[in-house]
């Protein structure tokens, strides 16, 4: 089984009506560490040497997040910079998260396509996540393709969210279970609940 640590980050948590489902999931989800980064750390004190030792105690990092202004919330951009320091995570010495996997499951408010060059964000949404990606790589990480709900704000709750909560928890089994296929997603743009089957086989 592989070791998979999830983090969740969400300043506004108690509004949610998709993330807040997604957390409670793999909050309870037998076999998954589960981290709520507002919940830990409210005043942004964080503990280098404990969330050290997490990384290297687990093989796959989830950021859980809606995406806030193209990017994370905040305290996940303070996270990386504190925790993923010289010497640890790159730099001189700075191998101790190599081959472990990056991963985001982020919500976006605007539509799948407004995500395009002739949309109204005009660029693709893999395009905003460059810096995560970026990061992943000089930490001699992989990169998979990001698990994504559009249109998050109009999503239906008997529809759209429901469908997504129910592709979290299956891709977090498959991640658990060794039965997710990393090398297609680092190949693809992005997963959703539409095509989480084509990154889930059977369990080897």
């Amino acid at each position: 089984m592989a070791r998979l640590l999830v983090y969740y980050a969400h300043p506004g948590h108690k509004y949610s009506r998709v993330n807040v489902q997604l957390a409670s999931i793999a909050r309870q989800l037998e076999g998954v560490s589960f981290c709520d980064l507002y919940e830990l750390y409210p005043r942004f004190d964080i503990n280098i040497n404990q969330e050290q030792e997490r990384l290297l105690n687990h093989d796959v990092i989830l950021f859980q997040h809606p995406l806030f202004w193209y990017s994370t919330p905040s305290l996940v951009k303070e996270w990386i910079d504190l925790v993923l320091e010289h010497g640890f995570a790159f730099g001189d010495g700075g191998k101790k998260l190599e081959g472990k996997i990056f991963m985001n499951a982020l919500t976006a408010s605007a539509p799948s396509s407004a995500y395009s060059l002739d949309g109204y964000q005009q660029y693709p949404l893999r395009t905003f996540l460059t810096p995560l990606e970026q990061t992943a790589r000089l930490c001699h990480m992989q990169y998979a393709a990001p698990y994504v709900l559009h249109s998050a704000i109009k999503a239906t709750e008997d529809n759209e969210i429901a469908q997504h909560a129910i592709g979290y928890k299956k891709i977090l089994e498959a991640i658990r279970d060794d039965r997710f296929n990393y090398e297609r997603s680092l190949k693809a743009d992005i997963i959703t609940f539409k095509n989480i089957e084509d990154f889930i086989g059977a369990k080897p």
